[in-house]
């Protein structure tokens, strides 16, 4: 999935409004952000496999330390103790058990979009995916339904402060969107190299959302 996890950050706030909407976003795209990095240093393998399935061209051969359930769990547990540490004061069990849980839905996610090689553990041959990504329409429908109601949460649980709290929310919605469409439309990229330097601008998302939040502050 693509959109479909941001729609779970965007949703989370509603469960933990003091949590800025980009450490939100770091938590539902953790295993995506880590995964490029693990790619280019040959850790983990993904090659350009046309045809692999109708929505992607990329046949993700190995990511066992980015997306496994048990590599994805100790990651939650350890976004959870880092904000923690670093923000005591907001750190109450709630916000810790969400964060924990926005960080796993990314696997809940994949294998219900993925063929079968989304892995359990590091080191287990067992693989699982559901294989939504087999169905352009269906993707599109279920990525694009979740979008829309993570979207509508956030906008509900939230008010801007300012303009710069509508145009910088607004227009994220709308380059999400726009990337998201040219990604189940657009030519195969050329190579895993650059799959995985394209996917190293998450962070840019990330940052996106914290500017977002600064502008923006829990509903009445």
């Amino acid at each position: 999935m693509f959109i479909g996890h941001y729609a779970v950050g965007f949703g989370a706030k509603r469960v933990a409004p003091a949590v800025s909407l980009g450490t939100l976003f770091l938590a539902c795209q953790l295993a995506d952000l880590i995964w490029p990095t693990l790619v280019l240093a040959g850790v983990e393998v993904v090659q350009i496999d046309p045809g692999n399935t109708v929505v992607t061209p990329l046949r993700f051969v190995s990511y066992p330390w980015s997306h496994s359930l048990l590599a994805l769990a100790v990651w939650g547990a350890a976004l959870a103790g880092l904000y923690r540490l670093l923000r005591p004061a907001a750190a109450s069990t709630t916000v810790l058990v969400t964060l924990a849980g926005v960080v796993l839905s990314h696997w809940v996610l994949d294998v219900a979009s993925h063929g079968p090689d989304m892995p359990v553990t590091p080191w287990d041959a067992t693989r699982l995916g559901l294989g939504l990504w087999n169905s352009l329409p269906a993707t599109a429908a279920v990525e694009g339904g979740m979008f829309a109601a993570g979207v509508w949460i956030y906008a509900r649980a939230t008010a801007a402060r300012d303009r710069t709290g509508r145009v910088a929310f607004w227009s994220l919605v709308a380059f999400l969107s726009l990337v998201y469409v040219a990604n189940l439309l657009g030519p195969p990229p050329p190579s895993a190299s650059a799959v995985a330097w394209s996917a190293e601008a998450l962070w840019l998302v990330v940052a996106w959302g914290y500017w977002i939040d600064r502008h923006r502050q829990p509903a009445a």
